[in-house]
């Protein structure tokens, strides 16, 4: 149980239909908190300065605030009254201990007294934190918001922005966010998933993976696509893992979430505009100048509009090997959903061109999918392979097979399975010193158990072709 729910459970928080907060009590606190920050100031924000150090500092200006104070107090009122805004000024108040959690990916806020959390077993869960009241949440905001230069209230009542060690944070405060302030937190993990994980977790098979290594090795231009915590970003992150060391990396990304570990990579954040809504950078701006910068791969984080095209023409200019994400459910519907990101681009183009130039860019699309059972998979592996017409061909080369259905527990028991189709592209990858086994895609061949570095009939170089 954590440190802020014995507080509130030893009379903090009254039980239901008694009462609220004593609103002495709470009004001190306000203007206790109001006084601190007024008085510290720039101090609360200067990184150079020990935690410890402003810890200190905090507790000596409170302690001399409430000597001030006519207010009776007790000496366990007093000492808590310390401790919360110690933690809501130095730290995020009740949200700290479920930062500094490993076991908690997302933190959502739906209220002050409703958390929820969400684990690595993808199942949300209502937690027993708890703030004060709709001041304490809107508090918290405004600390995490004004860290990074935005600002939140009622003018502009949405903003998105990034704790210090990554993690995203999206809020919503009144009047829009109703019974809120509203704050979802995207934790950004400090041990980044490899290959192996993905296996362990059971997202894709050992076969598979080495076969999704060749392709990136390879130099094919993939897109991961999926639903919102699918697992898009994770995926991306590992398949940027398999490209090779020697190879220049330029990374593009609206709030920065990936760890490369080679050694060539030049990471690139979008920027908001100012309170003043100007000096705004968009993914768009970023991926243009990536092309004056020689890379050999281009990896963006995620496209959401006109920078589609400009994506797709680098692909088809000679910046092959490159890999994004998009929102969508299947690769139909991502290619679909391409076409109306590229016309977002602002240019009049016909329909059939920009198709001509997404098969021509785009040779693999893979699909994340979060099943019931709160596991992120990848239930399809497709090939984009030309065009048929007025449409777009694509073959699907692994499925996910549902059959298999779930366990007593839950769990899911199917698996990404081969559809029997040997991809096109085979070839090409043969000029890059790459052999797929022809097994590798019968129907009926079982990738169970084989790990990722076994000696399994693939020929993968250790280095790439640079330019």
């Amino acid at each position: 149980m954590s440190l802020y729910k014995r507080l509130y459970d030893a009379k903090a928080v009254p039980e239901p239909g008694k009462g609220r907060l004593d609103p002495i009590l709470e009004d001190l606190r306000g203007r206790l908190h109001a006084s601190l920050i007024d008085d510290l100031g720039p101090l609360l924000y200067e990184k150079k300065l020990p935690v410890e150090e402003l810890k200190k500092r905090v507790t000596e200006k409170l302690q001399v605030a409430l000597s001030k104070e006519r207010a009776p107090l007790s000496q366990a009122d007093r000492a808590r009254l310390v401790m919360e805004i110690t933690d809501d000024i130095v730290g995020y108040g009740p949200l700290d201990p479920l930062l500094r959690d490993p076991d908690v990916s997302d933190i959502m806020v739906n209220g002050p007294k409703s958390v929820y959390i969400e684990g690595h077993s993808g199942r949300l869960v209502k937690s027993d934190v708890v703030f004060v009241d709709e001041q304490h949440v809107k508090r918290v905001i405004d600390k995490i918001v004004s860290e990074v230069g935005r600002r939140i209230d009622e003018a502009s009542p949405m903003v998105d922005a990034r704790l210090p060690d990554g993690s995203r944070v999206n809020a919503v405060v009144h009047p829009i966010a109703y019974g809120g302030p509203f704050l979802t937190i995207r934790k950004f993990g400090t041990d980044r998933p490899k290959i192996d994980d993905l296996i362990r977790y059971g997202t894709l098979d050992a076969r598979t993976a080495r076969f999704l290594q060749a392709c990136i090795v390879g130099r094919l231009n993939i897109v991961v696509n999926g639903g919102s915590g699918s697992g898009k970003t994770t995926t991306l992150n590992v398949l940027s893992s398999f490209i090779p060391k020697n190879e220049r990396i330029i990374t593009v990304e609206d709030a920065k979430e990936l760890v490369l570990e080679q050694d060539h990579v030049l990471a690139m954040e979008a920027r908001p505009p100012n309170p003043d809504g100007r000096g705004e950078i968009t993914i768009r701006d970023l991926v243009k100048n990536t092309l004056r910068m020689r890379p050999d791969r281009i990896v963006v984080g995620e496209v959401r509009g006109g920078e589609a095209l400009d994506m797709l023409q680098a692909m088809n200019t000679g910046h092959d090997g490159s890999v994004t994400t998009l929102h969508a459910n299947n690769p139909r519907d991502a290619l679909s959903r391409l076409e109306t990101l590229v016309l977002m681009a602002g240019f009049d183009l016909p329909v059939k061109a920009i198709r001509e130039q997404i098969s021509s860019a785009i040779d693999l699309v893979i699909t994340m999918s979060r099943l019931r059972d709160g596991s992120r998979k990848i239930t399809h592996i497709t090939e984009v392979q030309g065009m048929e017409g007025d449409a777009i061909a694509l073959q699907d080369i692994f499925l996910y097979d549902y059959s298999a259905g779930y366990s007593d527990a839950g769990k899911s028991l199917g698996r990404l399975r081969p559809t029997g189709v040997r991809p096109k592209f085979a070839d090409r990858l043969e000029d890059f010193g790459i052999r797929l086994p022809a097994e590798l895609f019968a129907r009926d061949a079982d990738a169970k158990g084989l790990p990722a570095s076994s000696d399994d009939g693939f020929e993968i170089p250790t280095e790439g072709s640079g330019h």
